[in-house]
């Protein structure tokens, strides 16, 4: 089973960015922990970050047959990524959604996540441990009848 871990805009940061809102982990240490518990399932993790949507759209498009589901957290896209979700939504594979921090709640501000209804897994505020939790939730979800 071939699992993608996509990351949007700004969280090439992590670590650097906010560390009251984010934490001090880097986008490194996230990608080992997630390959640790990819491991721990016997599954691979494949890993993309980027700070457009065309290219987290193309990078979905291109590679669409060969994965069988997707971690994302569409960061800054979450309110408005509708060409990212659409590409997501199109493979037909179930996705998890991850937002490191209580993301809605940011600034006091009502935010939606266009990516939240079709979400299979949804998981905001766990910290970047998150990417983990939800890779294993997604895993069961797949593997289930």
């Amino acid at each position: 089973m071939r699992l993608a871990i996509l990351h949007g805009p700004n969280l090439n940061r992590l670590g650097e960015r906010d560390p009251a809102k984010y934490g001090v982990a880097t986008l490194d240490d996230i990608t080992r922990d997630v390959d640790a518990t990819a491991a721990r399932l016997d599954v691979t993790a494949l890993h993309f970050q980027s700070n457009h949507e065309g290219a987290l759209t193309e990078w979905v498009q291109d590679r669409q047959p060969a994965i069988d589901g997707y971690v994302v957290n569409p960061a800054g896209l979450a309110s408005y990524g509708y060409a990212w979700l659409d590409a997501l939504f199109d493979t037909g594979r179930p996705f998890a959604v991850v937002h490191i921090s209580q993301w809605h709640a940011h600034d006091g501000k009502d935010r939606t996540d266009v990516f939240a209804a079709h979400a299979a897994v949804y998981l905001a505020g766990a910290g970047w441990r998150g990417y983990s939790l939800a890779l294993d939730a997604l895993v069961h979800r797949l593997r289930e009848p």
